[in-house]
């Protein structure tokens, strides 16, 4: 029995993960293309056979048995050159198969090192992944045999190599960390409905549960917040808010703004736009630092939002009220029934045309076309003011530039 060629069959297959049948093919084909090298007879029908159970190898040349031991070194040299190329393909299928199936998981390696901005990391003894620079969380970096979790993004078949894909900015990435940090979602008692992310800053993310008796947000958060804090210090520190789902529009944009308190919504269906109406000590906390709040409450609800303080939303409704009033026929219910459809400015009536006035307030086409024609008049009356104040405030500014550089040179 040939057990040594059995043993070293069992060890390739174990470490490189390739079938032990796929090993014996390989082997016994690298041995035909040594034999018939040797004999430089193509034509001939050459057979090789390896027993699976007692490891013994039985060639033939046009039936005629072969002693291989008898072929010397060049035919041995070019079994082996074939063996490697076969495992190495072999390998790749492995490495391909198993991480393909595996795309969309965390998983956890070691970094490498840094190659053209993308981070190289070793996910066991024979794979390597890279994360290009793009699915890199903004000022995060990371040391050489550091132990870092990413997700598969993407899996693909590159001159002869698998490239395995890591992300940490992607939005998946916080939906595994999330199922691994909470058991109720990986339980699939809640569920993670919605969610924004700009990664490295601010994501927002809405849960609902479908057991009555578990609260989503308290689940996600955990004790003393001990969830929410793996997952944070998993990302360096960023924020992340939980959202109470609702299948109502107006509770979901408002629960998406916190923690800024809304004082009125109007939603327009027809634009897909809600106008969110916050107090003046609200209105920073609404938009947040630099709009990431509002925007990532728009991405999270699929509205587009508008934040407007009360003076704001009041002047667009006066506004809208004195268009409507100079409309010949029009009566004072018309401006309310347009607030109820959320059109709440000159602005919002123009966008939204006539047809809808037709088919939603049963209003004569003609009568349609001359609000939304007296709106698009107002609409170019209030961009002219608009743009001639910013004018001003630009020559302002400029005058107070002015000043301060005399006062300067003075002194």
């Amino acid at each position: 029995m040939n057990q040594d060629l059995l043993r070293y069959i069992e060890n390739i297959a174990r470490d490189k993960n390739i079938d032990k049948e796929s090993i014996f093919n390989d082997l016994e084909e690298a041995m035909v293309s040594a034999i018939r090298k040797h004999f430089g007879a193509p034509e001939s029908e050459i057979t090789v056979h390896i027993d699976r159970t007692s490891g013994q190898v039985a060639a033939f040349k046009d039936k005629q048995s072969i002693n291989i031991k008898e072929l010397g070194r060049i035919p041995a040299q070019t079994a082996k050159q074939v063996m490697i190329q076969r495992i190495k393909a072999d390998e790749r299928d492995s490495i391909y198969t198993e991480f393909a199936q595996r795309k969309g998981e965390i998983v956890s390696g070691s970094v490498v090192r840094y190659e053209s901005g993308s981070l190289v990391i070793s996910l066991d003894h024979r794979t390597e992944a890279f994360m290009p620079k793009g699915e890199q969380i903004v000022g995060q970096s990371h040391k050489p045999g550091e132990r870092i979790r990413c997700l598969i993004l993407d899996v693909k078949e590159v001159s002869n190599q698998v490239k395995i894909i890591l992300s940490r900015t992607h939005p998946d990435f916080i939906r595994r960390l999330f199922e691994q940090e909470v058991p109720e979602i990986a339980e699939e008692i809640i569920e993670i409905r919605a969610l924004a992310r700009e990664a490295g800053y601010r994501t927002k993310v809405a849960v609902a549960s479908l057991d009555e008796k578990v609260d989503p947000v308290g689940a996600c958060v955990g004790v003393r917040g001990s969830r929410i804090k793996n997952i944070v210090d998993e990302l360096g520190g960023e924020k992340i808010d939980i959202v109470r789902w609702s299948d109502s529009s107006q509770v979901f944009i408002t629960n998406g703004l916190m923690p800024a308190k809304v004082s009125e919504i109007a939603l327009c269906f027809e634009l897909g736009r809600a106008t969110v109406v916050v107090d003046e000590d609200q209105l920073s906390l609404a938009i947040g630092k630099h709009g990431q709040n509002v925007r990532l409450a728009a991405r999270l609800t699929g509205w587009d939002i508008d934040i407007l303080t009360p003076d704001e939303y009041n002047q667009g409704i006066e506004r809208l009220t004195n268009c409507i009033k100079n409309v010949k026929d029009a009566d004072d219910t018309l401006v309310d029934k347009l607030i109820a459809l959320g059109i709440i400015s000159v602005l919002d009536l123009e966008d939204v045309g006539a047809e809808p006035l037709v088919t939603e307030l049963n209003i004569d086409p003609d009568f349609a076309n001359r609000l939304v024609s007296a709106a698009a008049d107002e609409a170019k009356k209030l961009a002219a003011e608009s743009k001639h104040k910013q004018a001003e405030e630009l020559l302002q500014q400029q005058e107070q530039q002015n000043t301060a550089a005399d006062k300067q040179g003075q002194t």
